[in-house]
């Protein structure tokens, strides 16, 4: 079985909104956006580089899918990230996107996103990473999809923003499978779901 892996930049807090850049999401008057930025260093370049080495299948909502296909296609100064990016299969849950998707190894998940995912992990293949997406990821944790959280917390409060745990959330245990941190203070974490 394929397991489902979500990948979020996430403040101390629990805000994962718009980490990226300024005007990433400004949904809700989000003032913050780019708040991970200027924590990156080469030890998180590293972890971010033993992930996609690792080749999973790509898994997005539609936001992060169109997000992503503004920049990464077409990027040339990028030779780790751009070339797996392009060649990986992407899984794209979306009500409203329409075939053909406009990037190569796009697959469109068409219906209720907890359905499509719970039978794409049932087919054999690699494991399913999820970056950013945090509807989709906050939709799959109702229905217990998530097998795993690849989280980089960030020693930062926000304040406001979508947070990834919210009164939405099931009670879930997990356990810490490794952490690492970064010369800026950031903690890499790997929580698995615990199974009861």
């Amino acid at each position: 079985m394929r397991r489902v892996v979500a990948n979020l930049n996430m403040s101390l807090d629990g805000v994962i909104q718009a980490p990226g850049r300024a005007q990433e999401d400004t949904r809700g008057d989000f003032q913050y956006g780019g708040w991970a930025a200027p924590y990156f260093d080469p030890v998180a370049a590293e972890v971010a580089a033993e992930g996609m080495q690792a080749a999973p299948d790509l898994l997005f909502g539609r936001r992060t899918y169109e997000d992503f296909y503004k920049v990464w296609p077409n990027r040339t100064d990028n030779n780790m990230f751009t070339p797996v990016l392009n060649n990986t299969h992407k899984y794209v849950a979306s009500w409203t996107l329409k075939e053909p998707l406009p990037w190569q190894n796009s697959i469109l998940l068409k219906g209720e996103a907890a359905d499509t995912v719970a039978a794409l992990k049932e087919q054999p293949g690699k494991d399913l990473l999820i970056l950013g997406s945090a509807a989709l990821v906050r939709s799959l944790m109702r229905h217990g999809l998530i097998d795993e959280y690849a989280l980089s917390i960030h020693p930062l409060v926000l304040g406001a923003g979508q947070r990834l745990f919210d009164g939405d959330s099931p009670f879930a245990k997990l356990e810490l499978v490794s952490s690492r941190s970064t010369t800026t203070g950031v903690i890499i974490t790997t929580y698995r779901l615990s199974k009861p």
